[in-house]
C-alpha cells in the first residue's frame, strides 16, 4: 500500500474510536448503558440494525461467493421482509409493553427461570462464537493482504472495539455504526466505480454482465424445491424467514438495537426500512462479485487469490511444478479471454447459431483454465495439508489491492475494518446485556445498585471481547466466511425461535414441557448437521417446528399423568 493509503486507513480507525467514545458519553444507569436511554430515532435504529447484520464478512466474502457460485445467495434474504413485518406487528410492541432489557426476560414470565436460562445460554454460546468469527474473518484476510501477523490484526480490531463499546455501551455502538455505515457505503461504492472503469475500453458494463450471465454467474433465482440444494427460492422464503424471525426477534444483538428506539413507532420504522433495503443492498454486493468475475474474463487473475498460500507453494519442494502450472494457467486464461471476446461479438451480431457455438467454446476454455487451477490447488494441498482449498474470501480484496488507485485502497480497507467493528461492537454489547440482566442480576446479585450493574456491564463487555479475540486467535479454516457464520447461527436459531413462538402463541404449554422440547430439538438439529446433507437454512424450520410439536406432546403427557388419579394398593 502507498503512504496515502496508510494515512487514510489510520485516520478512519482513529475517527471511529474517538467518535464512539465521544458520542457514547458516560452512562450512569443500566438503561443508559444497555438501551442508550431509549433515545434513538428510526434512522439511527435502521442503520444500527443493518450495520450489525452486515459485518466485514458481508463485504469480504459475499463478492467472492458470487465470483465462485453466482448470485443465487441473494435468495437467502428473501424471507427477511416477511420477518420484518411479522416482528413489527408482534414482538416490538410486546417487548416495549413489558419494558425488558433483553428478549429473554419475557420467557421467565411466560414459562419459568430454567427456560429463560436455557435460551440465554444458547444465545451466549452462539453469539460468543459468532463474535469470534466476526473478528477472525477480516483479521485473517487483512493479515495476508497487508502482510501483517494474524495476531496483530485480531488484537487491533478486537481491542479497538472493546475500547469504545466498554466506554459508551449501546449509545456508543449505535452512534458509531452510523459513521461506520457511511465509510462502508463510500468505500464499496468507490470500488464498484473503479471496477467498471477498469474494464477494457471495448467492453462496456453491459457487455461484462452478458459474459457473466453466459457463465452462469447471474443465476439469482432457483425455483426448484430441494432440501439439499443450499439456496433456492423456497429455502430463502421459508427457511430464510424462520432464520430472520429468530435473528431479529430473539437474538439480543438485534433486539437491543431496536429496544433503544424512542418508541414502538421508531423501532418499527427501523425494522421495516431494513426489510426494504437489505435485499437490494445484498443484490448490489453480489453484483459487484459477478462483475469482478466478468473483469477477470478480460484480465489474467492469479491462479489462487490467497497470496500467502501461493507464495508457500512457490517456495515448496514442488515449486517448479507449481510455476509450470501457473504458466499453463496464464495461457489458458489467455485463450478464455479470446473466447470471451468472440462470445461478445456473436451476442452483438444477433446470429443464434454463432452465439451457441461461441458460448460452447467459451465454456470449454473456462473449463480448461479451471482444470489447471484445480491441479495447482491439489499440489498446494499435497505440500500443506492445512492449506484452505477455497480462496473465495480473498477475491475482492485481491482486486482492490492490485487495481485501485492510491487512497482508495486505504478507504476500502477502512470500510472492511468499519464493518467488522460495527458488527463486533453490537455483539459484545448484546453479550454483556444478556450476561448482566439474565445471569448476574437475576441469579447472582439481584439487589445491587445501578452504578454497580453498569460497572459489571463494562467488565462483561471486556470479558466477551477477550473471549472473542481468544476464539479468533485459535480459529481454523472456515471456507466461505459468509456461509460459515450463517451455518453457525442456523444450528441454534430454530430452537430459540421455537421457544419464543411457543411462548407467544401456544398458551397451554408449561415451562417444563418447552424446556424438554428445546433440548430434544437442539439435539435433532445438531444430528441433522452432522449426519445428513440437508441445507442449513432448513435447520431453522426443523428446530422451530420440533420445539412447538414436542412441547405440545410433552405437555399432553405431563398433563395426562397429572390428571390420572393415583391408584392405591388393594
Amino acid at each position: 500500500m502507498s503512504q496515502l493509503d496508510w494515512v487514510v486507513l489510520a485516520s478512519a480507525l482513529a475517527l471511529m474510536v474517538v467518535y464512539g467514545v465521544w458520542r457514547g458519553g458516560r452512562s450512569r444507569d443500566i438503561q443508559g448503558f444497555l438501551l442508550a436511554g431509549k433515545e434513538m430515532r428510526w434512522g439511527t435504529v435502521a442503520l444500527s440494525i443493518m450495520a450489525t447484520q452486515a459485518s466485514a464478512i458481508t463485504f469480504l466474502s459475499t463478492p467472492g461467493q458470487a465470483y465462485a457460485d453466482g448470485m443465487r445467495f441473494v435468495q437467502f434474504y428473501f424471507g427477511l421482509p416477511i420477518a420484518m413485518v411479522v416482528l413489527s406487528v408482534t414482538a416490538v410492541p410486546l417487548y416495549y409493553r413489558l419494558k425488558v432489557y433483553t428478549a429473554y426476560e419475557f420467557l421467565e414470565g411466560r414459562f419459568d427461570l430454567k427456560t429463560r436460562a436455557l435460551t440465554s445460554f444458547l444465545f451466549l454460546t452462539q453469539r460468543g462464537l459468532a463474535a469470534g468469527l466476526t473478528i477472525f474473518a477480516p483479521s485473517l484476510i487483512l493479515s495476508v493482504i497487508l502482510g501483517w501477523d494474524l495476531r496483530v490484526t485480531i488484537l487491533l480490531i478486537g481491542g479497538l472495539v472493546i475500547v469504545y463499546t466498554t466506554s459508551g455501551g449501546t449509545r456508543a455502538v449505535s452512534r458509531t455504526q452510523v459513521l461506520q455505515a457511511a465509510i462502508v457505503l463510500v468505500g464499496m461504492g468507490a470500488a464498484f466505480l473503479v471496477l467498471v472503469a477498469s474494464l477494457p475500453a471495448d467492453v462496456s458494463f453491459l457487455d461484462a454482465l452478458r459474459v457473466a450471465g453466459k457463465a452462469g454467474k447471474l443465476n439469482a433465482i432457483d425455483t426448484s424445491f430441494s432440501l439439499t440444494s443450499r439456496y433456492t427460492l423456497w429455502s430463502g422464503l421459508i427457511g430464510g424467514a424462520f432464520l430472520q424471525l429468530s435473528y431479529f426477534g430473539a437474538d439480543q444483538s438485534q433486539v437491543q438495537r431496536y429496544l433503544a428506539g424512542q418508541s414502538v413507532t421508531q423501532s418499527r420504522l427501523g425494522l421495516l426500512f431494513n426489510g426494504m433495503v437489505k435485499v437490494p443492498m445484498q443484490f448490489a454486493i453480489l453484483l459487484l462479485g459477478a462483475t469482478v468475475f466478468a473483469f477477470y474474463q478480460f484480465a489474467a487473475p492469479p491462479i489462487f487469490f490467497d497470496p500467502l498460500q501461493t507464495a508457500k507453494a512457490r517456495a515448496s519442494t514442488d515449486g517448479g511444478r507449481f510455476e509450470v502450472l501457473e504458466q499453463r494457467y496464464r495461457e489458458a486464461v489467455g485463450v478464455r479471454e479470446q473466447r470471451a471476446r468472440e462470445l461478445l461479438a456473436s451476442l452483438k451480431g444477433g446470429n443464434a447459431p454463432a452465439q451457441t457455438e461461441a458460448q460452447r467454446a467459451f465454456g470449454e476454455a473456462g473449463a480448461e483454465a479451471d482444470a489447471v487451477r484445480k491441479q495447482a490447488i491439489a499440489l498446494m494441498r499435497a505440500n500443506d495439508r492445512r492449506a484452505d482449498p477455497s480462496d473465495t474470501n480473498y477475491v475482492f480484496l485481491a482486486f482492490v489491492v492490485k487495481y485501485l488507485p492510491a487512497g482508495l485502497v486505504g478507504l476500502v480497507l477502512a470500510a472492511v475494518f468499519a464493518a467488522s467493528m460495527s458488527a463486533s461492537s453490537a455483539e459484545l454489547n448484546a453479550l454483556a446485556s444478556t450476561t448482566v440482566v439474565d445471569v448476574y442480576r437475576r441469579l447472582l446479585n439481584p439487589a445491587a445498585g445501578e452504578r454497580h450493574y453498569v460497572l459489571v456491564s463494562r467488565l462483561a463487555t471486556v470479558f466477551w471481547g477477550v473471549f472473542a479475540i481468544a476464539f479468533a486467535e485459535n480459529a481454523s479454516r472456515l471456507g466461505s466466511l459468509v456461509e460459515a457464520v450463517n451455518i453457525l447461527g442456523s444450528l441454534f436459531y430454530g430452537t430459540i425461535l421455537g421457544i419464543f413462538l411457543t411462548g407467544f402463541y401456544v398458551r397451554r404449554v408449561s415451562g417444563t414441557a418447552v424446556f424438554a422440547a428445546a433440548i430434544v430439538a437442539e439435539a435433532a438439529v445438531l444430528a441433522c448437521y452432522l449426519l445428513t446433507p440437508i441445507s442449513f437454512l432448513w435447520y431453522n424450520v426443523l428446530g422451530c417446528l420440533a420445539v412447538i410439536v414436542l412441547a405440545l406432546l410433552f405437555e399432553r403427557r405431563v398433563g395426562g399423568a397429572a390428571a390420572r388419579p393415583e391408584r392405591t394398593p388393594a
